[in-house]
């Protein structure tokens, strides 16, 4: 069997290793030739609409089995799938569009209202989705038996782009990011051989697909001949609900998730399940997470780093064996880190002249990278494309330090490091801190301007269920971390909060918080 250089030849492969194998789960599964029949109807439906290649395809969905035959048919007909945000409001929704130019925009029945307010006065067509289900098409498509014998899928380019993402915006301004099929279907083989996927393999889309944080694995679960199923919406009992009655064995999720399933499991008597594989990605995790997530899912733990622009993964926290050797305190410390080079990069931290860092674990530089996987550059903003991308390399933006066996470590964002009194405080390492504390569920660290230190520490708090705020409490807090962090670092004050702001991936968004 040739190895897959597009995004249809994914699904191709995946039919071809077993055309029967279940390629989704839940209410109504469907097998891989059927899966691969629906979306040749739906690629060849598409084709009568008018859609050519390099068109752009906009999706306004949850997590659903439509929303994988929609990413493979827009491959199917060398249109650009662009996954849209379904939390952003019309505003923000609309400058997407505006720079975007879909020619088509798919709508969720609960979203039609949405993507016509998006979209008034724009020259996109808006299709509306009467069924979260892959096997009904939208309104205004007709799906045709006869389609199936006679579609041709086009024939891509590993350079032609698949998809279009647009940041989560932490900056305030989304950009678009182009990835090719070779970023994507190279991503998915990597993770293939990374995290040994098969085809017995259940994966759970519990974050959302519009993300790269799930929607990378629409790819390389296919590829595996795996088994995808859906939850349309976080909710931690629901996806607790899934993950044990689907049988799911995989799934990637944000730690802000992860905190929220924590504390739900024991009530719902989670014992783990199926799952043999937890990955966590989209923001860093304390090594008190990691320990629950040992203790309560009893499965293997892996630490993900990776951004839209990378396909995303650039690292992962995969244990070596001479790591398993070391003490269990050790191994906690190392599983919390952010991890090595993924398959298809090559990985530097690198001071302000752009020189790599002694691998001394201590020396704090940014995060840059290169290879097969990371996006040619920014849609239609070649200045941003130029300062992100130099002498061959990108550059992330956030600050790291790198030991000697190559494991990165992320500090911080740029943009997030907190300046106080001439010193430098990791907001990391204050969260890591506080969710040490048994009554912190969610946690933020972040900066304020102070007219004596320039910049001060503050902490958002979310609490967790039954524990009340007392007069004590910031105190309390306040000396919780100072067992574990220097004076300077200590949060000034603190925001009782009953829910942190986030982006539409599940990442606190520490803008909103400033």
């Amino acid at each position: 069997m040739t190895t897959p250089t597009t995004v249809w030849e994914i699904l191709e492969t995946g039919t071809a290793l077993n055309p029967v194998a279940p390629a989704m789960g839940g209410e109504r599964p469907l097998d891989y030739r059927s899966l691969l029949h629906t979306t040749t109807l739906l690629a060849a439906a598409l084709q009568r609409a008018g859609v050519v290649p390099g068109d752009r395809v906009a999706a306004l969905q949850r997590n659903t089995p439509f929303y994988l035959s929609w990413t493979f048919a827009c491959a199917g007909v060398g249109a650009i799938l662009v996954p849209l945000n379904y939390r952003l409001n019309a505003l923000e929704l609309r400058a997407v569009l505006e720079d975007s130019e879909p020619r088509i925009l798919v709508a969720e029945d609960d979203f039609h209202g949405l993507a016509e307010d998006a979209a008034k006065g724009l020259a996109v067509e808006i299709l509306k989705m009467s069924s979260l289900h892959a096997e009904y098409p939208p309104l205004g498509l007709s799906l045709q038996s006869e389609d199936f014998q006679d579609f041709v899928p086009h024939s891509a380019s590993e350079d032609d782009v698949a998809h279009l993402y647009y940041t989560s915006g932490t900056t305030g301004r989304a950009k678009g990011v182009p990835l090719t099929h070779r970023n994507v279907v190279q991503h998915a083989l990597a993770t293939i051989t990374e995290l040994d996927l098969a085809s017995d393999d259940v994966w759970g889309h519990i974050a959302p697909m519009f993300h790269l944080a799930d929607a990378w694995a629409t790819l390389a679960i296919t590829l595996a001949g795996g088994c995808h199923v859906f939850l349309p919406e976080f909710e931690a009992r629901a996806a607790l609900f899934v993950f044990e009655s689907a049988g799911v064995t995989i799934s990637n999720l944000v730690p802000t998730m992860l905190q929220r399933m924590l504390a739900a499991a024991p009530e719902m008597g989670f014992d783990g399940g199926s799952l043999r594989l937890v990955l966590s990605g989209g923001a860093p995790i304390s090594p008190a997470a990691v320990a629950a997530v040992l203790d309560t899912f009893k499965c293997e733990y892996v630490q993900t780093y990776g951004l839209t622009e990378t396909s995303p993964y650039l690292t992962l926290g995969i244990l070596e064996p001479h790591h398993r050797k070391e003490s269990e305190e050790r191994q906690l410390a190392r599983r919390s880190r952010t991890g090595r080079a993924f398959e298809t990069v090559e990985l530097e931290v690198v001071d302000d002249g752009g020189l790599p860092v002694p691998r001394d674990d201590r020396t704090v530089g940014e995060i840059v990278a290169r290879g097969s996987t990371i996006t040619p550059g920014y849609w239609n903003r070649p200045e941003e494309t130029a300062a992100a991308f130099r002498n061959g390399w990108f550059h992330t933006g956030d600050l790291a330090t790198i030991d000697a066996e190559g494991w990165v470590n992320i500090v911080d964002r740029k943009k997030d490091m907190i300046l106080s009194g001439g010193e430098n405080v990791y907001s990391i390492e204050v969260e890591n801190a506080l969710y040490g504390h048994p009554s912190v569920l969610e946690c933020a660290a972040f900066g304020a301007p102070s007219q004596q230190w320039g910049e001060e520490v503050r902490a958002a708090v979310v609490l967790r269920d039954g524990v009340e705020r007392t007069d004590g409490l910031e105190a309390e807090l306040r000396e919780h971390c100072g067992r574990q962090l220097a004076r300077y670092k200590l949060p000034r004050a603190f925001v009782f909060l009953d829910e942190l702001p986030k982006t539409g991936s599940g990442k606190i968004s520490k803008r909103l918080l400033r």
